[in-house]
This record gives structure tokens, C-alpha cells and sequence, in this order.
């Protein structure tokens, strides 16, 4: 898979892609990484890729030439179009899922200042946040894209790694532990130790079920849940999720 990221600060880009999980994949060629700078692709003079807005009003807009440019320098007949913008879709775990499966070429376009010309929007296929808040730039938010799509795609990270994670089948992440068993008298508890490991397998599974049901109760989907699952959950809401 291809991401082309089309940014005013490329070394903010570069500095996160060249470490941990992102740097393995692309020397795994799982992934290729362009970073544009936006600055290259205007026509103006000093670089010059924002101006105020028409009408009057507070703030810099993107302009809609260089963004433009940039997207038609990269694009393809299998890219797919993406702006960071506040208005845009909540990025959630299933879209992830759905570009890592689906998608050949990504092409993010990172938003900033007081947001952009809205003819920028003929050229986007979809305007996507990652919540109800405004940053200063789209850089955190594309490396956000780019993060969560890349450790689901084939031989990247383990698939045991990513199956059981917070939000996959509808439910949050099973507690985990490490050393030291015994840490100021905050024990792990014992089954984890114990090498059995259908009983490690039914405390995961109640402790998924125990987490969703106390922190993120709108996570979770009847339909989707087994009756040893139902009789576990009737147990929580009976002891108010203790």
C-alpha cells in the first residue's frame, strides 16, 4: 500500500515514519510513504500556498491551486482521497479495517490554519477527523491514519496482536500483566499464571466483556455476543460491573 501525504511540514511526517512499527513496514516494503510539501506545488510567488479569505474573517485558508496540484501530481486511477478536517467522518476502527482491506493508494491532504478554499472539496473523496476538536495542523491526524492502517495489513504486526485489540468485534481490550507477579501487595491474578488456558481464554473474555461494559457500554451489540457471554454480562449489570 501507497500513502502520499501532502503536508506544509513534511519533517514532522518524516520524523514519526522513520521509528518503531512504520519504519519495519516500509523496510519490509508492506508500505511506501510520500510526503509532498505543499509549498512545492504553488505557482505563487514566496511559496505562498495560503491567503485570507474572501469576505472577510480572522485566520489563513489553504488555497485551492497548490492542494490541487499536489493531489493531481500523485494521483492514479486507484487513489483514494482523503482531507483531515474536523467536519469529516470520525475515523474508528472499521474504516481502518476497511482501507487496509481495500485501498491501493491513500492520498492524505493535512488541513490548517482557519481550514480551506471549499473547492478543495471536488478533488477529496472523503474529509475524515479523529474526533470533536480542533488542532493546529492534519499532520497528527493523517500519521493517525496512516498508523491504525498499517498495523492491519498482512504481515506487518502479528495478526494475534491486533485481533483481540480494543474495538475489534465490538468490544475493548482484555486487562493485561507482567512482572513482577506481586508489586506491593497488587497481585497478577493467578489463572494467568496457571497454564490453563481455557480458563485463561473465559477470564480474557469476561475481562473484554467487563471493560466494554464499564468504560464504552455503547460498544456493545447483543447479536454478536454468546449466551455464556449474555449470563456474564447479566452478572456485571447484577453487581454494577464490579
Amino acid at each position: 500500500m501507497k500513502f502520499s501525504i501532502i503536508t506544509l511540514f513534511p519533517n514532522l511526517i518524516n520524523s514519526y515514519i522513520s521509528e518503531s512499527i512504520i519504519k519495519r513496514a516500509i523496510e519490509k516494503n508492506k508500505i511506501e510513504i510520500e510526503v509532498l510539501d505543499l509549498r512545492n506545488f504553488t505557482n505563487y510567488s514566496h511559496n505562498q500556498v495560503d491567503d485570507y479569505q474572501f469576505g472577510g474573517g480572522k485566520g489563513m485558508v489553504l488555497m485551492v491551486e497548490p492542494v490541487v496540484n499536489a493531489i493531481e501530481s500523485c494521483k492514479t486511477k486507484n487513489s483514494k482521497v482523503i482531507l483531515t478536517s474536523p467536519q469529516g467522518k470520525t475515523w474508528k476502527q472499521n474504516l481502518a479495517r476497511e482501507f487496509a482491506k481495500n485501498e491501493e493508494h491513500i492520498i492524505i491532504i493535512c488541513g490548517h490554519y482557519e481550514g480551506f478554499d471549499e473547492r478543495i472539496l471536488d478533488y477529496v473523496d472523503l474529509e475524515v477527523s479523529i474526533g470533536d476538536y480542533v488542532l493546529t495542523g492534519g499532520e497528527l491526524a493523517s500519521l493517525i491514519f496512516v498508523d491504525s492502517i498499517t498495523r492491519l495489513i498482512d504481515g506487518v504486526i502479528a495478526k494475534e496482536s491486533h485481533q483481540n485489540d480494543s474495538f475489534e468485534n465490538d468490544l475493548l481490550d482484555h486487562p493485561v500483566y507482567t512482572k513482577p507477579i506481586d508489586f506491593r501487595g497488587k497481585k497478577v491474578p493467578e489463572v494467568l499464571t496457571s497454564g490453563h488456558h481455557a480458563n485463561i481464554d473465559k477470564f480474557r473474555q469476561e475481562g473484554r466483556l467487563k471493560n466494554t461494559y464499564n468504560k464504552r457500554p455503547d460498544l456493545l451489540k447483543i447479536d454478536n455476543l454468546s449466551v455464556s457471554d449474555l449470563d456474564y454480562l447479566e452478572v456485571l449489570k447484577n453487581t454494577k460491573g464490579e
